[in-house]
């Protein structure tokens, strides 16, 4: 069965087909065509995770996102970083890292950060003589941030395969993200002073920090909320989720007055499309996920991993080299729930923890939202910026460095991620 899925997969998307419809059809083309099992459970296998309770905390998290990121909340924050970063040098490109990390407490999603960020700091960068070329590219890699800082939708998505804690997930990505922040912005910092990127001319003072401070704290307390939720036990991850669209309602209507209903109905509506792509992606893979189980072949992976690798520290490296040329190709989403059993069983083998393995895969397929040929982010930040994926990726390089060291130190380190 696992033969003909591999084949029909790489045929369908070599044929430019969505990625859902290409796991459903080869899976579904596998369990028909090949194995035992009667046709009902294809159908079974492809409704099994909506009933999962869980499950609703993606679409809550996201709602949350958009509502806070679609009204004022979103220039307070820019201007928060602004004010923080802006004078120094590289500064515009230090605020986009910054508002990433902001903006990622509240979004949970790449994609959306680097629309959202993209469509007012690159104009801005552009206007004050930034090469078009390196704002892409900083908002491309620094909106992939939002992966790891909570709530982050790709490590709920491996909670759900790994049976792994959320609230443990949530903790563990804070570090990362924080360290993946702090590289980019010496990357900005250092662009800017060698390559005489204009400084940002604006006054500095305690008193309009802590005025822009108070401004943006709605959204910099969000993802501070989520976290102690979690780890007190006062809340599950889907009773935070909705915990998390009511704090964004409150935000909009009552400290920013800006909540409209077509604001609303926009975020809904935006809502329901990604929660829909998302879904059709984890239905198909749960399919995918059956057949290989059924064949027994992420222990059959583990056993070879094993044999074929003399030590663990080897392994690991595979397991990364194997991330990072499957986030090239596959989206995010899609490649953790595809891969996520398979790894998580060559994890347990040589005695990693599922933890550190979580952050350590959602870190490696990041990278990928911004790595050609098929990096969505990159791609966002090329529409936005007009300009050539070739020129953003030349400007990439010291950034893809952060992101690789980053990657290094959790794999090998578990104090990275385990505290």
């Amino acid at each position: 069965m696992t033969s003909l899925m591999i084949v029909l997969f790489a045929l369908l998307m070599l044929l430019a087909f969505p990625v859902g419809y290409a796991l459903i059809i080869s899976a579904g083309a596998a369990v028909l065509f090949v194995g035992d099992a009667p046709a009902v459970i294809a159908v079974l296998k492809l409704f099994q995770p909506t009933q999962s309770f869980p499950m609703l905390a993606i679409p809550f998290f996201i709602l949350s996102g958009s509502l806070m990121m679609s009204g004022t909340l979103g220039k307070k924050l820019v201007d928060f970083a602004a004010y923080l970063v802006g004078r120094f040098h590289g500064g515009l490109g230090q605020v986009t890292v910054v508002g990433s990390t902001v903006f990622g407490g509240v979004s949970g999603s790449a994609v959306a950060e680097a629309s959202a960020l993209g469509s007012m700091l690159i104009p801005w960068q552009k206007r004050e003589g930034y090469p078009g070329a390196f704002s892409a590219a900083v908002t491309a890699s620094s909106s992939v941030i939002a992966g790891l800082i909570p709530p982050s939708i790709p490590l709920i998505l491996y909670a759900l395969v790994s049976n792994s804690s959320i609230a443990s997930l949530f903790v563990a990505g804070i570090l990362p993200g924080v360290m993946l922040a702090g590289g980019m912005m010496m990357v900005c910092y250092f662009s800017g002073r060698f390559r005489g990127f204009p400084l940002l001319k604006e006054s500095f003072s305690v008193r309009g920090l802590l005025k822009a401070l108070l401004f943006a704290a709605p959204a910099l307390a969000m993802p501070l909320f989520i976290v102690v939720l979690l780890r007190a036990g006062i809340a599950t991850p889907t009773e935070v989720s909705v915990i998390a669209v009511a704090y964004a309602l409150v935000v909009s209507l009552c400290i920013y007055r800006d909540l409209t209903v077509k604001r609303v109905i926009g975020a809904l509506v935006g809502t329901a499309l990604t929660t829909g792509i998302v879904m059709l992606v984890i239905v198909a893979s749960n399919l995918v996920g059956h057949v290989l189980i059924t064949e027994q072949v992420p222990n059959q992976i583990a056993s070879y991993a094993q044999q074929a690798f003399s030590s663990p520290w080897m392994i690991i490296l595979a397991m990364n080299i194997l991330l990072l040329c499957i986030g090239m190709f596959l989206d995010l989403p899609a490649a953790i729930l595809l891969l996520g059993p398979t790894l998580v069983a060559v994890g347990n083998s040589i005695g990693m923890d599922p933890i550190q393995l979580g952050i350590m895969i959602a870190v490696n397929l990041s990278i990928g939202l911004f790595t050609p040929p098929i990096g969505t982010t990159l791609f966002v930040a090329a529409a936005i910026s007009k300009e050539k994926i070739g020129r953003i990726v030349r400007e990439l390089w010291p950034f893809y460095l952060v992101a690789i060291t980053v990657l290094l130190l959790i794999s090998y380190v578990p104090a990275f991620t385990i505290y």
